[in-house]
């Protein structure tokens, strides 16, 4: 089967885990201070902050902006779940904006229909590894005094304009879950050029304590291990190669399948550097459905994905809630994407292979 994900862990990784489980220093110290210094670096910002998981990322996110009850956050209902539960986790409430039809990400042009008096911030994901458009998206942020906050779970090492995302809004929110294209096993980072916010996250994912036993704030558990700093601090140096690899797959496929009626190919703005966390198709085919495409792939040995079948709002948890958006470009998404396989580890056979099946059965 050649697999959607598959986490490239070698003997660097494997070395840098001995050497911190024979200091016996497994906790958060000094690999984690290591990895947010080069990290920050990377993204070129003042601070990283390491926490345990992507979704913690973007809840001390929002406490650290004094998000609370009654606030309003704009963001996009096509994404996992996390992107909007985070603001849930603050009691407020999450206000959907459709996509666009392109890139899948925030429409910047239905925004401002969504702000009211309670709006507060904006957090807009970049899906797939594709930048939003975070050029308009931040004029309308600044134009209505809103915090911005980039979901670049999915886009390590993706550019806008030539920026690193996470270094353009307020603050930006990583995971390092297996499936990214750099990995903790499991983890998150904050980046911000802000150091107040920085401090006030540190000082919430360790239970609220600004020094030892002197617990100020209603705080968490939300550290990160010096066993995945270690981790991450050997595929930081990694990533770009990875990259690389995921863009030169990505054209592969996109010149092998473009020629296709039934598949619409990704599209890439001019304007970024798209990183390929997926490469996302559009599908739509008069003979047979998505989910006997689907089959028809698995059966031939091509693992793929729908990422993601339902619109957030569809979510029963958030029926339960009272949503009952309709946004037509997320539904339409939702029906039409699928994910083939892009991963680093992919060959000129692998790659041949998924675009022969790909036409042998649509012919």
């Amino acid at each position: 089967m050649i697999t959607i994900v598959k986490p490239q862990i070698g003997d660097e990784e494997k070395k840098a885990v001995l050497n911190v489980l024979s200091s016996g220093h497994l906790a958060q110290g000094e690999k984690v201070r290591e990895f947010e210094k080069i990290f920050s670096d990377y993204i070129g910002v003042k601070q990283s902050v390491t926490v345990n998981s992507g979704t913690a990322a973007l809840h001390l996110s929002l406490l650290s902006l004094g998000i609370k009850t009654g606030d309003e956050v704009i963001t996009t209902p096509f994404s996992f779940i996390s992107s909007s539960n985070c603001i849930l986790f603050c009691n407020a409430k999450p206000v959907f904006v459709d996509i666009d039809s392109k890139t899948f990400n925030l429409n910047p042009e239905k925004i401002n229909e969504k702000i009211t008096k309670k709006t507060k911030a904006i957090i807009a994901v970049h899906l797939y590894g594709q930048p939003a458009e975070m050029d308009v998206i931040k004029e309308i942020a600044e134009q209505h005094n809103l915090f911005l906050i980039e979901d670049a779970c999915q886009a390590h090492g993706a550019e806008y304009k030539g920026k690193k995302v996470g270094s353009i809004g307020d603050l930006g929110c990583f995971s390092f879950y297996p499936t990214k294209n750099m990995t903790t096993g499991e983890g998150g980072m904050v980046t911000t050029n802000d150091l107040e916010i920085a401090e006030k996250i540190k000082i919430l994912k360790n239970h609220g304590q600004i020094r030892k036993y002197y617990h100020l704030h209603l705080g968490f558990n939300l550290r990160m291990t010096d066993i995945a700093a270690a981790i991450g601090i050997e595929q930081l140096k990694k990533l770009d190669e990875f990259n690389k690899k995921r863009i030169k797959n990505a054209q592969f496929l996109t010149e092998s399948l473009s020629d296709l009626d039934e598949i619409v190919t990704p599209f890439v703005s001019c304007a970024v550097k798209h990183v390929f966390h997926q490469y996302t198709i559009r599908y739509h085919s008069r003979f047979f459905s998505r989910s006997t495409f689907i089959k028809k792939l698995e059966k031939n040995g091509i693992q793929t994905a729908i990422y993601y079948p339902s619109p957030i709002y569809k979510q029963p948890l958030y029926q339960q809630l009272g949503y009952n958006d309709h946004l037509q470009e997320v539904e339409k998404a939702s029906k039409e994407v699928i994910s083939l396989p892009v991963n680093p580890t992919l060959d000129s056979k692998n790659l041949n292979f998924i675009t022969n099946q790909i036409k042998s059965i649509l012919r």
